[in-house]
């Protein structure tokens, strides 16, 4: 991997021989675990302006309709997170000179507030070509990592380093997007910016400081051409739309109408993306039946018999998911862009035969994907229920698309990949050209992309949006095989009865495999947990600068034979606090809890009633735990805490920090997901904790909550 200098340039032709397509990735780690930012994309003409409203790309417009840019998302590392953009370089209109790829932070946070800020570029095999690292970010909440620009037809990479000081919205300005901060009804508080009279404030982010009256101290980017805007996002407490039109009204000119906010900031009430195009989502609840009892059952397009063997299912699985992607761009490819595939027509097979030595082979699917007359070609290897994946096997598919020039294989199982640790160990033969990359995809992870879809950023027309509810019923029914991680691994039940009779010592590696198994555990709670609320969840990652996966595990193991328990972090976009996991195996008990901040300049009785008012509908077994100054204090159920709030109030007067709202609930035994397994009590664990609390938590957040009157609806939640 070539090294890049802050402002040195390097054609992409040099590193590669097929450059056709990168993925660009964003990492950064934070030693709090809570640090984070978001990615953007522009791309802009020769006078290093957008173009129109739709050359700017974000968390609320994250794809291109022509494929030729698209946001993945994060995915968590092992100091912190990265996230990933494919880009087609093929597919980027000609007109377009530069690619500008940039992140920015909210919150009043700043990038010196991260770690190891870094900007990769690797080719459609996976290969890194190029890295950047920005070791000297401090006071910026905006940054400018790199950007890809033509040069006699060949495309180069400049490593920027840029930053802003003034956030998003400084650095839209100087790409030609005018911001304009309106009134909204449903925004409240100081932050929020108000427009009278018409008159259209263009903000210069270069030159208008941040506490200027009337700005606001962060700002949310929408389109206002388009309608495309960052609604509902909960951590900004103003909106700004944005207006690309490259003359930008001067004071005095017609504003756009701002458009609405969501007044509640929380994450499963973030609304879609909204474009010029109309996008269709399906309703989350369903329709009232027509049935005359509960014996009918509604036609599928994908029915689930009982299935005799294994087999049945593989074959099932892997038709009915690639004919869903072939007929809905949106989800081809969304699921194939962080392969290296182009943009262009699909096809896919199934049960092909393709010579190989003696006796052909019958890889499951193949996936092919036109652009230009060129054809992007993976093979895919199926698994259904716990079967694994088999090293012999994978390796002869590697071995007949090296042969035949194909670019990809892609296995798909129920197992979740983990850095650092490869389900399965393929050889690759260094003397050929020709590379072939190997990529993992599980079942959870294609669920998450058609919930993500179909609930939240909507498909283009209400067929498309139909088969992909077809496809997500048929891969959460018991019998399709596709539930995703469904098993702790055989040595679960040893490392149990270790730890209960105390005879699991540090260095078995037994729980090392305990530990692998509870990471992808996590891993797959974040995409459903995701998928339900719209918003991207992350574990969070606490390693220790510079360590391996490997050595982090072992460490992780030797914690889980001395203290006997399994904890996890988790990080939903948009939520103050993190949500903490934990599974103590020797009282056999799951904790579940988040800590709250108290609100600044309140009185501590005021907020203790206020706390108990958002969690009147919260379960009576609710613990909740005042938090001082570097210590604990007060503590109880709901249940004793509603009569008396004054009992969370510290005897000494000592100043609140925060309260720490916790729920336990019994764990299964079983390794696997039935009704008595650990894997099913996790998510029932997770479920109850965030539907019945954190859902709560957003009014007092603000620092306000429910008047609670009788006959009235106390939810808290409107």
């Amino acid at each position: 991997m070539h090294e890049m200098a802050k402002g040195a340039n390097i054609g992409l032709a040099a590193l590669s021989d097929d450059t056709g397509a990168v993925v660009v990735g964003l990492s950064w780690s934070s030693a709090s675990g809570d640090g984070d930012a978001d990615v953007s994309v522009l791309l802009v003409d020769g006078d290093g302006k957008v173009r129109s409203d739709s050359d700017f790309y974000f968390y609320n417009q994250p794809a291109a309709e022509d494929g030729s840019v698209q946001l993945l998302g994060k995915v968590p590392t092992e100091n912190g997170s990265e996230d990933r953009i494919s880009l087609d370089l093929t597919a980027i209109p000609p007109d377009v000179a530069t690619v500008v790829v940039a992140a920015s932070q909210y919150g009043g946070a700043c990038f010196g507030d991260l770690d190891d800020l870094r900007m990769t570029v690797t080719d459609r095999s996976g290969e890194a070509l190029l890295g950047f690292s920005i070791p000297d970010a401090t006071i910026e909440t905006a940054f400018i990592f790199g950007e890809l620009y033509r040069r006699n037809d060949e495309w180069k990479f400049r490593a920027v380093g840029q930053g802003y000081e003034t956030g998003l919205a400084g650095l839209a300005t100087d790409f030609g997007i005018a911001v304009d901060e309106g009134d909204d009804d449903e925004v409240e508080g100081p932050g929020s910016a108000e427009i009278q009279g018409g008159e259209q404030a263009v903000v210069d982010g270069r030159s208008k400081a941040a506490g200027d009256a009337g700005y606001a101290e962060e700002t949310s980017l929408g389109l206002a051409e388009t309608g495309v805007r960052a609604t509902g996002a909960p951590r900004l407490p103003a909106q700004a739309t944005v207006s690309t039109d490259r003359t930008a009204p001067a004071p005095g000119g017609t504003a756009a109408a701002p458009a609405p906010q969501a007044d509640m900031p929380q994450p499963s009430r973030r609304r879609g993306t909204r474009t010029a195009k109309k996008k269709v989502t399906l309703p989350k609840a369903a329709k009232k039946t027509l049935a005359e009892n509960d014996s009918w059952k509604p036609a599928r397009l994908f029915p689930v018999p009982s299935y005799k063997s294994d087999r049945e299912r593989e074959v099932r699985a892997t038709s009915v998911l690639l004919s869903v992607m072939a007929e809905v761009p949106e989800f081809g490819r969304r699921l194939t862009a962080g392969f290296g595939a182009p943009a262009g027509r699909m096809q896919t097979f199934t049960e092909v035969s393709i010579p190989h030595g003696n006796s052909p082979k019958r890889p499951d699917g193949v996936i092919r994907t036109e652009r230009a007359g060129k054809l992007w070609t993976a093979l895919v290897e199926t698994k259904t229920n716990g079967n694994p994946l088999k090293s012999e096997q994978v390796q002869n598919y590697m071995d007949i698309a090296a042969r035949r020039g194909y670019e990809a294989v892609i296995t798909l199982s129920n197992d979740v990949a983990l850095e650092g640790s490869p389900l399965v160990e393929v050889k690759t033969d260094g003397r050929r050209k020709h590379k072939v990359s190997l990529w993992h995809l599980s079942w959870a992870e294609v669920a998450h992309q058609a919930q993500m879809l179909i609930r939240h950023e909507g498909v283009g027309n209400a067929a498309h949006a139909w088969l992909l509810q077809e496809l997500l019923h048929y891969l959460q029914h018991e019998n399709s095989g596709c539930h995703g991680f469904q098993n702790m691994g055989p040595s679960w039940v040893p490392v149990r009865n270790g730890i209960d009779g105390e005879t699991l010592c540090q260095g078995d590696p037994r729980a090392v495999e305990v530990v692998e198994s509870w990471e992808r555990l996590i891993r797959q709670v974040c995409l459903r947990l995701g998928g339900e609320l719209g918003q991207k969840t992350l574990p969070v990652q606490r390693a220790k600068r510079g360590s391996d996966p490997k050595s982090r595990r072992a460490e992780l193991a030797d914690r889980l034979c001395e203290e006997g328990k399994l904890s996890a972090e988790l990080r939903v976009d948009g939520a103050q606090s993190i949500l903490s996991l934990t599974a103590d195996l020797r009282t056999g008990k799951i904790r579940t809890s988040i800590d709250v901040p108290a609100p600044d300049g309140a009185y501590p009785l005021s907020v203790a009633k206020r706390l108990l008012r958002v969690l009147n509908e919260a379960p009576a077994d609710l613990h909740v735990e005042t938090l001082l100054e570097g210590r604990n204090g007060p503590r109880g159920t709901l249940e004793r805490l509603r009569p008396e709030p004054g009992d969370l109030l510290p005897k000494d007067s000592a100043a609140i920090t925060g309260f720490r709202l916790s729920l336990f609930k019994g764990m299964g035994s079983s390794r696997g997901s039935t009704e008595s397994g650990f894997i099913r009590s996790i998510d029932e664990a997770v479920d109850r904790f965030y539907s019945s609390v954190v859902t709560h938590l957003s009014q007092f957040e603000q620092g306000r909550a429910p008047r609670v009157t009788s006959g009235a609806d106390t939810s808290g939640v409107h």
